[in-house]
């Protein structure tokens, strides 16, 4: 090889070996641009908030309640005053037994008769609530009946006839103390009075020492508990209606309280107002002349029941708005009593109905049940309130209208607000997705740079190869000039 062509090759070679330097630099600024940008996203990552769920205790707060007969009492509020009693708020509930509350719907049938719509619920045709037709009620002969009992100065007698007349036991106005025979004992019961309703309510006694209530048709409330020193032992007399408190003397003797007798003739204005009178064949104008329930019942229980009609009235207004309904009676199988179930009839004239008259959807429907009631009573003062020895509320002293201070048991539960607690778990669903979401994302970011950074290693595992490949010739061919510059100084020597 000629000088000139190793040198060439030798400035060539140098060339190379200097954009291989320079692009290897680059390389290292690519590298490093890369490893900061992955730096700031793993600092992201650790900067992240994780969302943490809602704890269900951070809703949940202890309940106070007190029972005061048939009421349940769950206080609201208990602020602590200076002289060391309690200005206390708190909910008033009980259960109202007539009440309008919602039925089963129905479908209803329309049929017209001239420019009439009449309507009907299977075989019942629906009348309109507090009237019976417009010639009213009319009546043939009446019977009378004397009662079997009569009640003078509120206390119930069993009336008893005899061939001069009626006679009562009448009670003299002394008392005495009667031992239970065995069959009263076994049949002593529990009461209360409930004195917003003013009657005695009956009891269950369960078998974790509290009490339930019996309604009118002999069905326990088994919802409804109250302790044992809310009631009292009775024994209920069904012949003259009436009930007997029970104590224990101190033999163990089980007694009732009870007056002295004697036999007296009812006189005939006593007579007369327990004496009643049935209509005969009772007869009622319009399409009522068919409803066997009101063809079962007397003039006078006719003009009773038009007077039960309007409170119908009046509490399905007050409930469900203006305008008129209609009533169908329905005979409890069971009981055989008659029901009542109403309907709007706006409702019944806004409905859509197919070509045999058939309502395309249930209408609403309405009866006589029981609802709770709640009542808030505000700001009571001069509360006692008694603590345990944790600090836990177990009694609670509340002064009645008269002054009267009486003590009632607190009881305690705990209570959720699963409407709040539902609003922050689904709060803490969306953050946690958000979260989960910039992580994938912060993450596929780092994969492309890790990627990015994996291919400028490689090119610059190349790039070291090929400058080791070019340093290797460049010795070769510089020791090639070399050589030659030698030759040349011998031939001109």
């Amino acid at each position: 090889m000629g000088m000139s062509a190793s040198q060439a090759r030798f400035l060539g070679l140098t060339a190379r070996k200097t954009n291989v330097e320079f692009e290897g630099q680059q390389i290292n600024q690519q590298r490093t641009t890369l490893s900061n940008q992955s730096a700031n996203y793993y600092n992201d990552l650790l900067g992240m908030a994780v969302p943490v769920p809602p704890s269900v205790d951070d809703y949940t707060k202890a309940v106070y309640t007190f029972e005061d007969g048939a009421l349940t009492n769950q206080i609201t509020a208990m602020i602590a005053q200076n002289n060391g009693t309690y200005t206390v708020s708190y909910l008033r509930t009980w259960k109202d037994d007539f009440s309008m509350v919602s039925a089963a719907t129905s479908i209803v049938t329309r049929t017209t008769d001239g420019a009439n719509n009449n309507y009907k619920v299977g075989s019942n045709t629906l009348r309109k609530l507090g009237e019976f037709g417009d010639d009213a009620i009319k009546t043939t002969e009446k019977t009378q009946t004397v009662g079997n009992k009569i009640v003078i100065d509120g206390i119930s007698y069993a009336v008893t006839k005899k061939d001069d007349g009626y006679y009562i036991d009448e009670k003299t106005g002394d008392t005495t103390e009667v031992p239970l025979t065995a069959e009263e004992q076994n049949n002593i019961g529990y009461y209360s009075y409930d004195a917003k309703k003013d009657l005695l309510v009956q009891y269950q006694k369960n078998g974790n020492g509290t009490y339930s209530p019996i309604n009118e048709n002999g069905i326990v409330d088994t919802t409804t508990t109250v302790t044992e020193d809310k009631v009292l032992p009775a024994i209920y007399d069904e012949k003259n209606d009436k009930v007997s408190w029970v104590s224990q003397k101190d033999d163990g003797t089980l007694v009732k309280k009870d007056y002295k007798t004697q036999e007296r003739q009812l006189t005939q204005a006593e007579i007369a107002s327990i004496t009643t009178q049935k209509g005969g064949d009772v007869t009622i104008d319009g399409d009522a002349i068919n409803d066997e329930y009101l063809k079962s019942l007397s003039e006078d229980q006719l003009k009773q029941l038009l007077k039960e009609e309007e409170q119908y009235l009046s509490l399905l207004k007050q409930k469900y708005g203006d305008g008129d309904y209609m009533v169908r009676y329905v005979q409890n199988t069971t009981t055989g009593e008659y029901e009542p179930y109403f309907y709007k009839l706006d409702n019944l004239q806004n409905a859509n109905y197919d070509a045999n008259g058939n309502s395309q959807s249930n209408i609403n429907c309405y009866k006589i049940g029981t609802e709770t009631k709640t009542e808030e009573v505000k700001a009571v003062e001069g509360c006692e309130i008694e603590k345990d020895s944790s600090g836990r509320y177990i009694n609670i002293t509340i002064k009645d209208a008269s002054g009267n201070k009486i003590t009632y048991a607190l009881t305690t539960t705990t209570a959720t607000d699963q409407a709040a607690y539902d609003d922050a778990m689904n709060q803490y669903e969306y953050e946690k997705y958000e979260y989960d979401q910039a992580i994938q994302d912060i993450n596929s970011k780092i994969e492309i740079i890790q990627s990015e950074d994996k291919n400028l290693e490689l090119r610059l595992k190349q790039l070291d190869t090929e400058q080791d490949a070019i340093s290797t010739e460049i010795d070769a061919v510089q020791k090639v000039i070399e050589k030659n510059v030698e030759s040349s100084f011998k031939t001109f020597g």
